[in-house]
């Protein structure tokens, strides 16, 4: 799932590929079993569970997939042992990139992680390196050609967003963490479908790079987001105009 990039952008991205889609509910699975195992199976006192089932249904995942996962959190279908790290590196062109990743093995997921960066000419980088040019955000992006966006902004902007902008063909809806609960909730009760939503790390500054390079680095996120353990895969990537995805 990858972060800031705008849906209709980012072709490459998971949760916009009907392909992957079984991919995307495995890592929703994993997400909502650690929220679930970390501080129980009621969503209404667990805010991370409450998010990634709303993430979930936000993609369409069936409620009983949802459910199993919530079960298996709790113990009640075996115990999840996942584990949560960051890694921090640089792509082509130096571009920034943040890869958040559950794992049940954190050296195969160390390795993996730095293999594909050194295979697409990118490079790991130090604690701390990249992670303070994000900040964590709600985001929930429509696509624009088939949303009415007087009527997002009027819901979204009532319930706690901080702001709606319509560029590039997408709708971009951004909340504060803590509103991101209740502003998804009611665009989805006014039958709002979005195509993203999650909390997102969203860079403070952006990279321009041509795109020759914007290929290379696709490619490198692409690896990425097909490994197993990665969750998410945010850069400060800002694309050149006109720039299609392969």
């Amino acid at each position: 799932m990858s972060g800031h990039s705008k849906w209709a952008t980012i072709k490459h991205a998971k949760g916009a590929a009907d392909a992957k889609r079984g991919q995307l509910f495995t890592k929703f699975i994993k997400e909502i079993s650690i929220a679930a195992k970390m501080g129980g199976g009621d969503q209404n006192s667990n805010p991370r569970l409450r998010t990634a089932i709303l993430k979930a249904r936000a993609a369409n995942m069936p409620k009983d997939n949802i459910e199993r996962a919530i079960k298996k959190g709790t113990g009640e279908l075996g115990a999840a042992t996942y584990e949560e790290l960051v890694y921090e590196g640089f792509g082509p062109g130096g571009v920034a990139i943040l890869v958040e990743v559950l794992t049940d093995n954190k050296n195969r997921a160390a390795a993996n992680v730095r293999n594909i960066f050194n295979k697409a000419g990118g490079n790991m980088g130090v604690s701390g390196s990249v992670a303070r040019m994000f900040t964590r955000q709600g985001v929930i992006e429509y696509d624009a050609e088939n949303a009415d966006e007087d009527g997002i902004m009027e819901v979204a902007l009532e319930n706690g967003a901080q702001d709606v902008v319509n560029e590039g063909g997408v709708i971009t809806v951004t909340t504060d963490p803590s509103d991101f609960d209740t502003c998804l909730e009611a665009l989805q009760e006014k039958g709002f479908e979005s195509v993203t939503a999650q909390i997102s790390m969203v860079p403070s500054s952006y990279q321009v790079i041509d795109a020759e390079t914007a290929r290379k680095c696709d490619k490198l996120t692409d690896k990425l987001e097909e490994d197993d353990d990665v969750q998410n895969v945010y850069t400060n990537i800002e694309y050149p105009d006109g720039y299609e995805a392969e």
